[in-house]
C-alpha cells in the first residue's frame, strides 16, 4: 500500500498561437500535470523522509508518460520544469522530496534530457498558484526556453495535503528573439552549453 495516496489529478494543457506577434505555424504547446495528494508526515517532524522520496518516485513514474503523451510524445519535448506546493501543516522539505521524484522521472523518459531540472516550491494555503520555470532539457543555458507555467488548484492543497506538477513545452517562447545560446548550438552536451 502506497504511502501517497492522490486525491486528485490535474492535466492542463495550453496551445498558444502568438503573443501579440505574428501568428506561428507551429503553436508552442505547454502542459502540466498536478497531484494532489496526502502528506503523511504533516503536523510532525519525521527524520527520515526516504519514505516519502520512494513513495512520490512511484507516483511521478506513473504521471510522466500521461503529460509526454498529452504533448505528442518524447520527440517534441523541449523544456521542463517542476513544482510542489506543500500545505501549511507540512514542511519545506516535503516539497523538496519532489526534487528527485519528479526530476529523474521525467529525464527517464526523454532521451535527450541533460539538463538540471528547474523548481519552484513553497508552504502554502489552497488555491495558491505557483509559476513553475522551465528551460530547454539538453542544455540550461539556452536562453529561448526560459519560460513558466502557473500551476494550482482551487481547494488545495489542504494543511494535511500535497501538491506535487511536472510541466514540459514543446519550444520556446512564442515570440523569443533576445540572444543568447541557441538551441540548434548546443555542443558540450555537459546540460548547460
Amino acid at each position: 500500500m502506497s504511502l501517497l495516496k492522490i486525491r486528485k489529478k490535474l492535466l492542463n494543457i495550453e496551445t498558444i498561437y502568438h503573443e501579440g506577434g505574428p501568428v506561428r505555424d507551429d503553436p508552442l504547446r505547454v502542459g502540466a500535470v498536478a497531484i494532489v495528494v496526502n502528506n503523511p508526515y504533516a503536523g510532525r517532524y519525521v527524520e527520515d523522509l526516504s519514505p516519502l522520496v520512494e513513495a512520490a518516485i512511484e507516483l511521478a513514474k506513473g504521471i510522466v508518460p500521461e503529460l509526454i503523451g498529452a504533448l505528442g510524445g518524447t520527440d517534441k519535448i523541449q523544456a521542463y520544469g517542476k513544482g510542489a506546493i506543500v500545505g501549511v501543516n507540512g514542511e519545506l522539505e516535503h516539497g523538496a522530496v519532489w526534487h528527485e521524484a519528479g526530476g529523474w522521472s521525467m529525464r527517464a523518459n526523454l532521451p535527450n534530457a541533460k539538463s538540471i531540472v528547474p523548481t519552484a516550491k513553497g508552504v502554502a494555503s489552497a488555491g495558491t498558484r505557483l509559476a513553475i520555470p522551465m528551460h530547454h532539457i539538453a542544455a540550461a543555458y539556452v536562453r529561448s526556453h526560459f519560460n513558466s507555467i502557473d500551476v494550482g488548484v482551487m481547494d488545495g492543497p489542504r494543511p494535511d495535503e500535497l501538491l506535487y506538477a511536472l510541466v514540459m513545452g514543446t519550444g520556446g517562447r512564442v515570440h523569443e528573439r533576445l540572444g543568447g545560446l541557441r538551441a540548434d548550438q548546443i555542443s558540450v552536451g555537459d546540460g548547460q552549453r
